[in-house]
């Protein structure tokens, strides 16, 4: 049987006149006096409060580990294959510093942000299950709503992307076996479509895993995968510098004139390709969206926010120890003709087998990288649903279906129905733009500044009452004002590629 959840709030689908509810529903608390906590602590029987959590909610289990496997599966993703071409725009001097820089920002504002987990006392405070209750507890007002819309926005944009990206490397593994049977002759023409139908309908699937805390394995697998590739595209960009002999590339990265797939090279287009690259770099960096809720899985003690903390550290310097050398190794080993993506844009060719399980160990990532970052999207929904509709059966009401050797599954029309159409929509957006690059330089460009800067440096401040005009109030505005340019100049460089890619675009039939 599937654990319930440790992570969402209890069983939104359950009809609220349901007489069976267990004895966990009478307990549910909010933060109380202590004396209200003895009172209700000695009226609980004895072992039973050893189940549950301050909130009346299953004990959680998540650890160091968890979390870090989480983030790794949210962070490093197909992404950080496409930053050897970032880097080609930004040139060996800039390029690996901005990655640098970009890593002490997230680490940073990612520490502020956990520390909004809980209201007041960060080990017994109330708890803020996603971020926009964490928003709701320290700004209230109209930004509760303009986080929720930007970063559900983002999730959903996150799900086209991640679409676009699966169907890439699958149609990469086909391109690779066509290669390798007319030796390399081609040509090799594969249409994304079919590809896109296929991962919709795996996610299909998958989306009907009721909660976030249920996809850990999920998310452990994907992180393997993660890994997987990111050697595999190090090591043969290690492999092909060798070859050369010499480190490809300029310090001020690709020059005005050189000849591309897409044209050449103007000044015009030399300063789009820098801000686009500064949108990947933000995206291969980018999950403050979801840290909030993968918080909530997190046991006590210690305070979740100390072993967020610890989460958030190596995950960060795993990520960019990692983007450092699969962006530096690709650079190098192409210089100025770095593909956009080192194992699907053929900038490698053999072993084409070693291609086919790298690419594949994509496709796995991305299937749980999927549910990592849609699963708060659900939750929100099916959450906002069941309070507006609490006696509706359609909506709140489970049906348990038992499958021999795997237990028992709870069913809930609504969230089959919903969540099919959901993985629909994106998949057909997908196949309408199915810009890679472009897309997840807008997503990063989109989602960086707000939801990784602004809100957590907002609630920091208002947290700790920090005056305005003080020292660190004006060091923590400077730091939000530089990051919102940057975000603004990255989105204004991967729309100016998507504007350039559509000039050549025909609905429905993109062929690589």
């Amino acid at each position: 049987m599937l654990p319930r959840s440790r992570t969402l709030p209890p069983r939104i689908h359950e009809s609220i006149n349901d007489e069976s509810r267990d004895m966990r529903t009478y307990f549910q608390v909010e933060t109380r006096p202590k004396v209200q906590e003895e009172v209700l602590e000695a009226s609980i029987p004895q072992g039973l409060s050893k189940c549950f959590d301050d909130d009346g909610r299953l004990k959680r289990t998540g650890t160091v580990l968890t979390a870090s496997s989480h983030i790794i599966t949210a962070v490093i993703g197909s992404g950080v294959l496409s930053l050897g071409w970032a880097i080609g725009q930004l040139g060996w001097v800039a390029g690996p510093a901005v990655m640098i820089l970009f890593a002490f920002v997230i680490y940073y504002t990612s520490s502020l942000l956990s520390d909004c987990y809980r209201t007041g006392d960060p080990i017994t405070g109330r708890r803020n299950y996603t971020y926009m209750d964490a928003v709701r507890s320290n700004l209230g007002g109209v930004k509760v709503n303009v986080c929720g819309a930007i970063q559900y926005i983002n999730l959903f944009g996150v799900a086209i992307g991640y679409t676009i990206a699966a169907s890439i490397s699958m149609m990469a593994i086909q391109r690779s076996n066509c290669y390798h049977a007319s030796k390399d002759k081609g040509p090799c023409p594969v249409s994304s479509n079919t590809y896109m139908i296929m991962f919709g309908v795996v996610e299909i699937i998958f989306s009907q895993i009721p909660d976030f805390d249920q996809v850990w394995w999920l998310s452990i697998l994907a992180a393997v995968m993660s890994f997987t590739y990111s050697i595999v595209g190090l090591s043969l960009g290690i492999a092909e510098t060798a070859k050369n002999k010499r480190f490809g590339g300029s310090l001020m990265g690709i020059e005005i004139g050189t000849v591309t797939k897409s044209g050449t090279v103007t000044a015009t287009q030399k300063i789009w390709r820098n801000l686009s690259a500064l949108g990947d770099i933000a995206f291969a960096y980018s999950y403050s969206i979801i840290l909030i809720e993968i918080q909530d899985t997190l046991k006590s003690p210690p305070a979740e926010s100390k072993t967020m903390k610890k989460a958030t550290l190596l995950s960060i310097v795993v990520t960019t120890t990692f983007y450092l050398l699969c962006g530096c190794m690709g650079y190098a080993a192409f210089g100025n003709n770095v593909p956009t993506n080192l194992l699907t844009g053929f900038g490698f060719y053999n072993p084409y087998w070693l291609l086919d399980i790298a690419n594949l160990a994509i496709v796995i990532h991305l299937v749980g990288a999927y549910q990592v970052y849609c699963q708060p999207l659900f939750a929100f929904v099916e959450k906002q649903v069941a309070q507006k509709c609490p006696k509706s059966e359609f909506m709140t009401h489970e049906y348990e279906l038992r499958f021999p050797l795997l237990g028992t599954y709870k069913l809930n029309l609504f969230r089959v129905i919903w969540r099919t159409i959901f993985v629909i929509i994106s998949t057909t957006i997908s196949m309408l733009m199915p810009f890679f690059n472009d897309v997840i330089g807008i997503l990063g460009a989109f989602g960086f500044w707000p939801l990784t800067v602004y809100f957590p440096i907002e609630m920091y401040l208002a947290q700790k009452k920090i005056k305005k005009w003080s020292s660190r109030w004006i060091a923590l505005q400077m730091l939000s004002l530089t990051c919102f340019v940057v975000s603004v100049g990255a989105a204004c460089g991967s729309v100016a590629g998507v504007v350039l890619d559509l000039k050549s675009y025909k609905p429905f039939k993109s062929m690589y």
